[in-house]
């Protein structure tokens, strides 16, 4: 498998879908909003990116089963695996507030393949592929050397699952906030990744995410040079359920404040 030309192919992908959501943005209406589970919303916009998408692959890689967050597509045995979140911060998007993003991710049974993930309202292409640098649309890019916790500047995430991560939260807050240079809250676990990878921030901190959601920011951080791990250092991260994305030199700072009682 030519991985470089297949990630150039997935690019385009993503940043013309990124384009048709982007047009669908000035005309979009808020009365065509359905809500999936409390606060977690859908639109008619998530699910024709993600027919645009899954289609365009199919054709791309015949041979690849789909992992997609609106259920597009369907995995069964095959060797390879789509990941695909059509819309990932769907509640910005839906505020007209940035960011919000496009997430492709190509994985066999063992590893991630390619990443990519377009960040449509500034116009931003991260990507890579297994044995390759990551990319900010033509440039290089490497996770930060910041290794004091004071000059960290961290992105948390709040999931729809409020009260199994309430705990999580408070802790993260309570011992986190006056003790590194800034927390924020942007919603697009994709996206926030990606910034990570490109030094933007030191650490993104999240559970009950969807495989979707990290696959392909978890190999842009690594290939920058990061570290991502679940809460306790494992590699269960891919699930989503828990994720830890780091420059690596602040991990083990953060590991031990989330597993602190």
């Amino acid at each position: 498998m030519d991985l470089a030309a297949l990630t150039e192919k997935v690019r385009e992908l993503a940043v013309e879908t990124g384009a048709f959501i982007r047009e669908e943005r000035k005309k979009f209406n808020r009365t065509s909003v359905e809500k999936k589970h409390a606060h977690d919303y859908v639109s008619y916009v998530d699910k024709e990116s993600e027919r645009r998408i899954v289609s365009r692959l199919k054709d791309l890689l015949p041979e690849a089963g789909f992992i997609a967050e609106e259920g597009s597509g369907s995995l069964n045995d095959e060797t390879y695996c789509w990941l695909v979140d059509p819309l990932d911060g769907t509640t910005n998007f839906i505020h007209d507030n940035a960011p919000y993003c496009v997430s492709i991710a190509l994985r066999n049974r063992e590893e991630y393949l390619i990443g990519v993930v377009y960040e449509i309202c500034r116009n931003e292409c991260f990507w890579t592929y297994k044995g390759a640098p990551s990319f900010l649309n033509g440039n290089e890019i490497h996770v930060s050397s910041v290794a004091d916790p004071d000059d960290a500047f961290l992105a948390l995430g709040f999931p729809y699952n409020v009260y199994d991560y309430k705990p999580t939260a408070v802790k993260l807050v309570d011992r986190c906030y006056g003790q590194v240079a800034g927390l924020r809250l942007l919603g697009a676990a994709a996206a926030e990744m990606c910034y990570v990878a490109a030094g933007r921030f030191e650490a993104r901190i999240e559970a009950y995410l969807g495989p979707w959601d990290i696959a392909a920011g978890s190999l842009i951080v690594q290939n920058a040079g990061g570290k991502v791990t679940d809460f306790k250092g494992g590699d269960t991260y891919v699930s989503g359920h828990q994720i830890l994305a780091s420059n690596g030199k602040i991990h083990d700072y953060l590991l031990e404040i989330i597993d602190k009682q």
